[in-house]
């Protein structure tokens, strides 16, 4: 007898539709699944066996051939233990379910017959309402994940014979519900504010341009200056995400399995700050069957790498590609990948390998040829890309000790908020293009006009720094960004001038 159960396989972090094909006929017992099974897929006959057995029912002692189609498409993954359990049993005539032509279902099964997570529950559902699904059938420790998608009845079970009974009738599921605007308010719960750092106004009037333009910014200052601090607190003052950026992040994070349990949906956006001995395959994504990497994760968030210098060259030019590009494209010989990779890079380093050249309160005790080696940890070309460069100087010690009030994230986020739609009314026809740092040559010649004035100014300013191309282009996205905050339809000298202050690393007295 022949069964047929719908179910999904994650490939990048998106989904396609599979069927678990189940045939039981005569002859010496066997279990045989094709259709390109690896690892966990081809162990799940053993979870399988004793789920059905522990669970009350009989494991028919025939010849069993499971097929996953499409058979050319690699598959992986724990996820195929309930629908092969499920077909087991209906083609045994163990269970009779009319609606399962309706239904994709999903799950990890343990040798008792109880039901794990898997990861991908998210970009499974949407395949399954992309397929014209009714509903999905999840483990419960996925439902929240699951269920977040419109459109769709997720049903979650504890056990195989939970879902037994919901699919016979016995004892149905209530399908559930999520409210996607209470999840969507997650933002007040920041653990940290931009209130909480003293002084540094210079840096955090940096950090306000570079989250309304999401444009990449270094931070270059001595040891306890609170470069780190500062970066930390960047995703509190950036826009809040949108449903559809919620979603696209959501699956990132849950093909890579790193969701926190409990966590239908990624509300706020991610912050990622991997340690400088990570490998170029940890922070691009990698591996025989490529996962997400560190960019990856932080789509639609920020990247921290402190102690930027530390890092290995090549992992740090792995980054150059994403930057321009927005998304990471994996090759291998059976497959190539595309993960989204939108992030804005904050970087922090020291100076010198000391830390305090150019500091006015401590000397610097390294050699000349020592901070140039240093500082040629970090190639040029990395440089052009990131928008802006910042001095940290030292916290003073009156600023420590002020009773002044600081701005808030909240207060910052308002203005960063304006900003960015401005930027969303100026790009709407724009594919691709969501924020001034994403714009092309051809929308800097259409919306950073020149006056005699500016152009003046910037000639001036290429010919003293020695910019490159790319790095004039970011002056430029710089300005447009800070006359979005001062709701300027035009570039001033103003604008342009403090546009140019954020190349710090382009002037020829670096740290000076």
């Amino acid at each position: 007898m022949l069964a047929r159960i719908r179910s999904a396989a994650v490939l990048g972090v998106d989904a396609y539709p599979v069927d678990v094909e189940v045939d039981i006929s005569n002859g010496l017992p066997s279990f045989a699944t094709v259709g390109l099974p690896q690892g966990a897929v081809k162990e799940g006959r053993e979870r399988v066996g004793a789920a059905i057995t522990n669970a009350g029912f009989a494991f028919p002692l025939k010849r069993i051939t499971v097929n996953l189609a499409p058979a050319d498409v690699r598959k992986e993954g724990s996820a195929f233990d309930l629908p092969i359990a499920i077909g087991l049993l209906v083609a045994s005539g163990q269970l009779v379910a009319d609606t399962l032509a309706e239904l994709t279902v999903v799950g990890e099964v343990g040798l008792e017959g109880d039901l794990r997570p898997v990861r991908g529950t998210l970009s499974m559902a949407l395949a399954a309402r992309a397929a014209g699904c009714r509903g999905i059938v999840v483990p419960t420790a996925n439902l929240g994940e699951a269920a977040v998608v419109d459109g769709l009845e997720t049903f979650g079970a504890d056990t195989l014979l939970h879902v037994c009974d919901h699919l016979s009738g016995a004892r149905r599921i209530a399908a559930a519900r999520v409210d996607l605007r209470t999840l969507m308010t997650e933002r007040g719960q920041d653990a940290v504010d931009l209130a909480d750092v003293r002084g540094q106004g210079a840096a955090k009037r940096a950090l306000e341009v570079a989250a309304a333009g999401g444009h990449n910014i270094l931070l270059v200052g001595p040891p306890g200056s609170g470069k780190t601090m500062l970066a930390r607190r960047l995703p509190t003052i950036l826009p809040s995400l949108s449903l559809d950026e919620a979603l696209e992040t959501t699956k990132v994070h849950s093909v890579a399995g790193v969701l926190a349990p409990g966590q239908p949906l990624c509300a706020v956006r991610p912050f990622r700050a991997p340690h400088h001995t990570i490998s170029d395959a940890g922070l691009i994504g990698g591996g025989p069957y490529p996962r997400p990497g560190e960019v990856s994760l932080a789509h639609g968030g920020v990247l921290f790498l402190d102690e930027l210098p530390e890092f290995r060259r090549n992992v740090l030019e792995v980054l150059r590609q994403p930057m321009e590009d927005g998304v990471v494209t994996l090759s291998r010989a059976a497959v190539s990948l595309t993960f989204p990779a939108r992030f804005m890079l904050a970087a922090a380093m020291n100076p010198c390998p000391c830390g305090y050249a150019g500091d006015r309160n401590r000397a610097c005790r390294c050699e000349p040829v020592a901070v140039e080696r240093y500082r040629g940890r970090v190639s040029g070309p990395l440089l052009d890309r990131i928008d802006l460069h910042l001095e940290v100087p030292a916290v003073a010690y009156g600023d420590l000790v002020g009773a002044g009030a600081e701005e808030s994230s909240a207060t910052v986020r308002a203005r960063v908020e304006l900003a960015r739609q401005i930027q969303r009314e100026r790009f709407r026809e724009h594919p691709g293009v969501h924020a001034n740092a994403h714009m092309t040559v051809k929308d800097l010649r259409r919306y950073c006009r020149l006056d005699p004035a500016v152009e003046a100014l910037l000639r001036a300013a290429v010919s003293r720094l020695g910019l490159s191309a790319r790095a004039f282009h970011r002056v430029l996205k710089i300005a447009r960004t800070i006359a979005d905050l001062a709701t300027a339809a035009e570039l001033g000298t103003t604008h342009v001038a403090e546009a140019i202050q954020y190349r710090s690393l382009d002037r020829k007295q670096e740290f000076a």
